[in-house]
């Protein structure tokens, strides 16, 4: 009896056994199969533009990322403005501890002819003497019309070197601001503001994430991101997505970095462009590029592993 005991408990055991391996999950699903489509539209947008492209975009729900010549160094143009930006924010995040000698969003400022240069559209028509208007106004026509005089003066208040500080506190090394806006006599010395794309993302995903403001100045540093209108990345997106970003032109580059809230699933993107005979079209490809990305993770953000769409849960009565 006890033989015939043990052999049932052995064919019990084993039964078990097998269920639990069977119940493994499997990892090999649908969602690679998605993410290599994503990589070969991608590069397929790339190849065909009559220029030079690098682009990474960054999940950041789970990490992946797309790297398409993301180690590439090329000119920001007004895309380094995000650092700018996100400087005076740190600035004004120390001074409300305590700190000394910080830039505040606050401190005002009376307008000077002298700070104008090119492309101001919005500083050329205040009234020299007499309009004050505070950081915080300087960066809102900074980010939203890309305003140069602001981003110069602002650069003055926060320092070039802390800018690149806080870049390379982030251990970012390519990105740097190493010269004011409009000044084609330091361009022509080598003194380009440059960036990779690779870089621009992590600085992107270092601001979602809360490495660099706390949960309210980024809040407001986000919140003041996304009202650039006449940009690249959301040009072709669904009305009523936001986008957190900063487009970039020079004769010959176009760019465009930013974060964009696909529902349950935002992601960090960035697409530098140089050397383009028809700018225009370096423009359309960005706008592409970034549709590409909406498109897989709209789709993952609605979706199963296995890209079943789920329905939503309701909530308990």
């Amino acid at each position: 009896m006890r033989l015939v005991a043990f052999f049932i408990a052995l064919a019990l055991a084993a039964s078990a056994f097998g269920q639990q391996k069977a119940e493994v999950v499997p990892r090999d699903t649908g969602s690679d199969l998605l993410w290599k489509k994503l990589e070969t539209r991608v590069a397929e947008i790339a190849a065909r533009l009559d220029g030079v492209m690098g682009l990474a975009i960054l999940d950041l729900t789970d990490g992946r990322i797309l790297l398409h010549n993301a180690d590439r160094v090329l000119p920001a143009a007004s895309s380094i403005k995000l650092a700018i930006l996100l400087e005076l924010y740190r600035q004004d995040q120390e001074a409300r501890t305590g700190a000394q000698g910080k830039a505040k969003l606050d401190d005002s400022y009376t307008f000077a002819p002298k700070d104008l240069v090119e492309d101001s559209r919005i500083m050329a028509g205040l009234t020299p003497g007499v309009t004050r208007v505070t950081n915080r106004d300087l960066a809102q026509f900074m980010v939203a019309v890309s305003d140069n005089a602001s981003a110069n003066i602002l650069s003055d208040r926060v320092g070039r070197d802390n800018v690149n500080a806080m870049l390379h506190s982030l251990g970012l090394s390519k990105t740097m601001l190493r010269r004011k806006m409009m000044d084609v006599a330091a361009a022509r010395r080598g003194e380009e503001n440059v960036a990779t794309p690779q870089e621009m993302v992590r600085l992107l995903e270092s601001i979602h994430k809360g490495k660099v403001l706390d949960k309210q100045s980024t809040a407001e540093f986000i919140k003041q991101l996304s009202t650039s209108k006449d940009s690249y990345i959301p040009r072709y997106l669904p009305d009523g997505v936001q986008v957190a970003n900063k487009p970039g032109e020079l004769e010959a580059v176009r760019t465009d970095s930013g974060i964009v809230y696909a529902q349950n699933r935002p992601f960090a993107i960035s697409v530098m462009t140089a050397y383009n005979r028809d700018e225009k079209a370096a423009e359309r490809a960005i706008s592409e590029v970034a549709l590409e990305a909406y498109h897989y993770f709209e789709m993952r953000g609605k979706t199963s592993e296995y890209g079943r769409i789920l329905p939503s849960l309701k909530p308990a009565k």
